[in-house]
C-alpha cells in the first residue's frame, strides 16, 4: 500500500496552490505518495493550471463549491494510502517537514492524528493547535482574555520545539490521519461547509482513543486565509454557525443554545462599544466598523443556526 495520500482542498488560490504543490514535489516523503487536488469550482484558472504544471497529481473538478469537509472526503475516499494528509493550498512544504510527520506516525502508533508546526509568511510562529472548545473556553476567547492568561489558547511560544506534545485538536491546514482511525471513526462531517470540521473530527478520534499529537520538528509555511479572504463576511457568519454546530453535535442542544447566548451577549458588548471607533486612526476605524457590520449580520443570523 501506499505510504501517503495528500488532499488539497482548492478555491480560487490558483497561485499559492502552485507554490504549495511545487513544494511538495521537491521536498516529498521518502516512500510512495499521491497528491490529490479537488477544485471547488475556481475561475482563477487553478484547475488548468493544475493540469498543465502538474500533471501527476489526481485532479477532481467540482462544478460548484462543495466546501472544505465534503470536498476533502470526495478526495479522501478515492486515497489509497495508509495515511492521508490534509493539506491547505496556502502552504509551503519545508524541507524533512513530510517525513517527519510520518516517521512519527510510524513511531507513535496511538496517534490518530498529528499536525506540523506552523509558521507564517514572515516566520513567526503561528497557532497550529489549540484545546478542545468548551463554554468556559468559548467565553474567555470571546472576551479577548487569552492576552491575560492562555485558555481558549496553547502557550505554544513557551513549548519546546524538539518534543512532540499530545494537544487536544490540530489545524484542517496540516492535518495527517491515520487511515484505521478514519476508518474507525469516520470521515470529515460533511454537515460543517467550512470551519470546525477538523475539531469535530479531533473530537471523535479522542473518544475512540486516538492520541492527536503536535511534532514541532515537521515544519510548514501557512499564509493563512486566503481563501476565506475572498468573502469575509460570509466566512465571518459560517465560522460562528460552524461552532455553534459542533457544540449542539458533541455537547448537546444545551450547550449550543448556552453558546448562542454567550454570543449575543459578545455581539451586543461589541456593538455598544463601536462609536468608539470613531476615535480611532482611518485603518484602524475602519477595521472595526466592519467587524461592526459582521456583528450586527451574525446577530440577526444567531436564532436561526
Amino acid at each position: 500500500m501506499m505510504d501517503l495520500s495528500i488532499v488539497i482542498v482548492n478555491w480560487n488560490t490558483c497561485t499559492l496552490l502552485a507554490q504549495c504543490l511545487a513544494s511538495v514535489y521537491a521536498h516529498p516523503p521518502e516512500g510512495q505518495f499521491e497528491v490529490i487536488v479537488v477544485d471547488n469550482a475556481s475561475t482563477d484558472g487553478s484547475a488548468a493550471m493544475v493540469s498543465q504544471r502538474f500533471p501527476q497529481a489526481r485532479l477532481i473538478e467540482n462544478d460548484h463549491n462543495l466546501g472544505f469537509a465534503r470536498a476533502s472526503n470526495q478526495a479522501i475516499r478515492q486515497a489509497v494510502a495508509r495515511y492521508v494528509l490534509l493539506l491547505n493550498p496556502d502552504t509551503c512544504v519545508r524541507p524533512g517537514a513530510l517525513q517527519t510527520l510520518l516517521g512519527f506516525m510510524e513511531v507513535c502508533l496511538a496517534a490518530g492524528a498529528a499536525g506540523a508546526r506552523l509558521l507564517d509568511s514572515e516566520g513567526g510562529l503561528q497557532p497550529s493547535c489549540h484545546p478542545a472548545p468548551t463554554l468556559a473556553r468559548e467565553m474567555w476567547r470571546l472576551f479577548h482574555l487569552d492576552s491575560l492568561h492562555p485558555v481558549a489558547c496553547y502557550p505554544m511560544r513557551r513549548w519546546d520545539t524538539h518534543t512532540p506534545r499530545q494537544v487536544d485538536v490540530v489545524q484542517g491546514a496540516c492535518l495527517l490521519l491515520r487511515r484505521e482511525a478514519l476508518d474507525q471513526v469516520g470521515l470529515l462531517d460533511e454537515d460543517y461547509f467550512l470551519y470546525s470540521e477538523e475539531v469535530d473530527l479531533c473530537h471523535r478520534l479522542r473518544q475512540a482513543g486516538w492520541q492527536v499529537l503536535w511534532v514541532p520538528q515537521a515544519v510548514m509555511v501557512h499564509h493563512g486565509g486566503q481563501s476565506t479572504h475572498q468573502a469575509p463576511a460570509a466566512c465571518f457568519l459560517r465560522l460562528y454557525q460552524a461552532k455553534v454546530l459542533y457544540f449542539r453535535k458533541c455537547h448537546g442542544r444545551r450547550a449550543a443554545q448556552l453558546y448562542k447566548l454567550m454570543l449575543l451577549t459578545a455581539v451586543l458588548v461589541r456593538l455598544l462599544l463601536c462609536p468608539l471607533a470613531w476615535l480611532e486612526g482611518a485603518p484602524r476605524r475602519r477595521q472595526h466598523l466592519v467587524l461592526a457590520s459582521h456583528y450586527r449580520r451574525l446577530m440577526r443570523a444567531l436564532p436561526g443556526l
